[in-house]
């Protein structure tokens, strides 16, 4: 079998087994399970045989014609090359584990059958971004990822926060693929081609007339399918469906796939120099954002929803600066331990018993109760937090070189003032991110929170993926030097003196915040446990076993609940109510979008009822009025109408007699 036929079925058979979980969810319940996790494992298997024979030195290319469409051409192709045979590995590693975890964590679920269905869509439709050689092809895929996001995430649709992460989700990722599409047709104009391979060629070639409009109308789709600023505010509250989806959606689906685009597509983005400053100013402000909003959530998922935004942040800058090697080997890298943190959060919650209540500041005795998840989320907090030897050290090095090199004029591919801004905001990052993933650790494993009722051990498939992710979490970055010609040719080997700073300052970080932690936790001591001080509006709506017990949060308002034992509002002092709310962003999208919008809507509304409907009442009356006055005429007497008929007769006459006199 052929390296070509191969790399057709790695995303076919994930899509043979969503067909067939759909057709035999009802009648033949036992194939579930099965149809979900062979196919997947299936994909994963001959990803990896077209990995090794790929190599990482050629590109795989074959291509048939659809359909003739009578100018740009559509073709059925492949372009396989070191990122896109790696990419494909990483999907359905985490694909494959997401799908075992949640044959234990969704087992009694009644909606399970559609739910692996969807996730094998899901993988079917991200495996075909990642080895599609044609732009209107890949979109395809975009756009099948976008819509089984808009499922998954609504996949608790009785909850009112599910339904609207879903329509947000979806709503706000369509605004950034409207102008994505128009830059892909005026791409394809100016290329002549949707193929990768003709485009790469085209732009080499001086081909692309209009490389900052197309660049920056790209640019649009992949803030909101990557949750870059200012398209970001969907992924937090997509944290409303259920945690393995969170898992796959940010670590190997989804918002990796913009990244991902851009890495594909780096010629035609270096080709103007304000489209790579625009990029790294997108990054700057997104890393940055996302790693203040991390420190103040309380929400578990949510620190690592806002985690996701940062890091892919850190990949965006690495694009800005031109080095696409470093900008995939982290979303590799992230991949990996990302999609660990999510399945260890998953549970954590499975232990609470819940789904909606995640408050790490209510948790209590979790490291004894669940150590499997305790160890794995410790080792991918480490790598989050670029500590030597972990995975993230490496990628994350990789990024702060590349931005280094540009910054100091070593790189000619972007401006030297792209370099700075990816440089300095990647490193007040890290400082971060150590920060907020020490205080993850702390607060989940090493609280005062009220500890939920034990449900025994956590079923033998969630553990066990967890120490499968825990492998690459720890030593994917030590393959480095072996990974070379996967990535360019570029040398992805830390330097002496980022490595130094940027491990510097994350130790700074996280012992700033130990120190923040033990200084809360000494004043907490004084404060009886669940005591709510000086914020009425935050007291506890239900009790704290009653939360646990209903799937309810005991506060109302849970970013706004005091902990005082939260270092997080220590140290981000009067800037962390503003985190907490994401700086706000919802708000000013509402004021500025949604009210003119519903306003307008309402102004529709009251013109439809009161002023086009006035006119259809009134049409109706009239015709009404006028057949009551004909029917009246029809008395069925016949001497009224020889009356009326000779009355006529005379008043014709009569006028006929006058007009003739006038004559």
């Amino acid at each position: 079998m052929t390296t070509t036929t191969l790399a057709v079925l790695v995303p076919l058979l994930p899509f043979l087994g969503a067909a067939a979980g759909l057709l035999l969810g009802r009648t033949a319940p036992g194939f579930v399970r099965p149809l979900a996790v062979l196919p997947t494992l299936a994909a994963l298997v001959l990803a990896v045989l077209v990995a090794v024979d790929q190599g990482g030195d050629r590109a795989i290319d074959a291509a048939t014609r659809l359909t003739p469409t009578g100018s740009v051409p559509v073709e059925l192709a492949l372009h396989i090359d070191g990122f896109a045979a790696l990419a494909a590995v990483l999907v359905g590693v985490v694909a494959s584990c997401v799908q075992i975890y949640s044959t234990g964590y969704l087992r009694d679920d009644p909606r399970y059958p559609s739910y692996a269905a969807l996730v094998s869509l899901f993988t079917s439709a991200m495996l075909l971004v990642v080895y599609s050689g044609d732009l209107m092809v890949l979109l395809v895929g975009w756009e099948i990822m976008g819509i089984c996001s808009y499922f998954l995430v609504g996949h608790y649709w009785e909850t009112p926060e599910a339904r609207s992460a879903s329509l947000k989700a979806f709503l706000v990722t369509k605004l950034g693929d409207v102008p994505f599409l128009i830059g892909l047709f005026a791409l394809a104009a100016d290329a002549g081609t949707f193929r990768i391979t003709g485009i790469l060629g085209s732009v080499a070639a001086g081909g692309i007339d209009h490389p900052t409009l197309v660049a920056l109308l790209l640019l649009a789709g992949v803030a909101g399918k990557s949750a870059q600023f200012p398209l970001h505010t969907w992924l937090p509250d997509a944290m409303a469906g259920p945690t393995p989806v969170s898992a796959l959606i940010h670590a190997a689906t989804m918002v990796a796939a913009g990244v991902y685009f851009i890495a594909r597509l780096l010629p035609v983005f270096a080709a103007s120099a304000a489209a790579m400053t625009v990029l790294a100013v997108m990054a700057a402000v997104t890393m940055v954002g996302s790693g203040l909003a991390a420190l103040a959530q309380d929400d578990i998922k949510r620190v690592l929803a806002y985690s996701t935004i940062g890091q892919l942040g850190y990949m965006s800058g690495a694009l800005a600066v031109g080095d696409r090697g470093a900008a995939v080997f982290h979303l590799l890298s992230h991949g990996a331990f990302k999609a660990l943190l999510f399945l260890a959060a998953g549970v954590i919650i499975h232990a609470a018993g819940t789904n909606s209540l995640a408050a790490m500041s209510r948790m209590s005795g979790l490291a004894r109760r669940i150590p499997d998840a305790y160890w794995t989320m410790t080792v991918a907090l480490l790598a989050l937090a670029a500590i030597p030897p972990f995975a993230g050290f490496f990628s994350k090095e990789a990024v702060l070189v590349a931005a280094e090199h540009t910054a100091l004029g070593d790189r000619d591919v972007a401006p030297a003032g792209a370099g700075w801004i990816v440089l300095v905001a990647g490193l007040i990052t890290a400082l971060l991110t150590a920060a907020y993933a020490t205080r993850l650790w702390l607060l989940a494993f090493r609280g005062r929170g009220a500890e939920a009722p034990d449900h025994g051990r956590e079923p033998l498939a969630m553990n066990t993926v967890l120490w499968v992710l825990a492998i690459p979490s720890l030593a994917f970055g030590l393959t480095v030097t072996t990974l070379d010609d996967w990535f360019d040719g570029n040398a992805l080997t830390p330097t002496v003196t980022t490595a130094v700073l940027g491990t510097g300052i994350a130790l700074v970080g996280a012992l700033v915040t130990y120190a923040a932690w033990r200084t809360t936790t000494a004043r907490a001591a004084r404060v009886p446990l669940g005591a709510v001080a000086a914020h009425p509006e935050a007291e506890p709506a239900v009790s704290e076993a009653e939360a646990i017990a209903t799937h309810t949060p005991a506060y109302g308002d849970i970013a706004s609940a005091p902990d005082p034992a939260d270092p997080g509002r220590l140290l981000l002092g009067p800037l962390h109510r503003h985190a907490a709310a994401g700086f706000h962003l919802d708000a000013l999208y509402h004021a500025l979008f949604v009210r003119p919008v519903l306003g307008g809507a309402s102004l529709v509304r009251f013109l439809d009822r009161e002023v086009v409907e006035t006119y259809v009442r009134g049409a109706g009356t009239a015709t009404g009025l006028l057949g009551a006055a004909v029917r009246r005429a029809q008395t069925g007497n016949v001497q009224t109408y020889l009356s009326v008929l000779l009355a006529g007769s005379v008043v014709l006459a009569v006028t006929a007699v006058l007009v003739a006199a006038g004559a």
